[in-house]
């Protein structure tokens, strides 16, 4: 790391960064409130849009640890749950809490 930071940087030693005192108000560092803005961060990583449809992939397993997923999406004000075709979810704990989530805001969805 210290060749690359020497590399870059134009001189040898490590390189370090000015740390800049925090001096926006918080009114400023808010962000317009958006849908996308107000998910539960367990499912920030798992939401997406695929042809316009925002829908929920949760990873998971299945009974021999292949790689699966299980989809959530909203259709005609119905939650819609898909799981691995033909297969078992087996969901870790952490998996679990994202699905929950994915399907506590799709249900959020169809009620609107």
């Amino acid at each position: 790391m210290e060749f690359v930071d020497s590399f870059a940087g134009g001189h040898a030693g490590t390189a370090t960064r000015a740390v800049r005192p925090a001096t926006v108000s918080p009114v400023s560092a808010v962000r317009p409130v958006t849908p996308a803005a107000a998910v539960d961060p367990r499912t920030a990583s798992v939401r997406h849009y695929e042809g316009g449809q925002l829908v929920w992939r949760v990873q998971c397993g299945d009974l021999i640890s292949r790689e699966r997923a299980v989809t959530v999406f909203v259709e005609d004000n119905q939650v819609v749950l898909v799981s691995p075709p033909g297969e078992t979810a087996r969901l870790t704990s952490g998996q679990l809490g994202q699905l929950r989530a994915a399907l506590n805001e799709a249900a959020k969805m169809a009620e609107r």
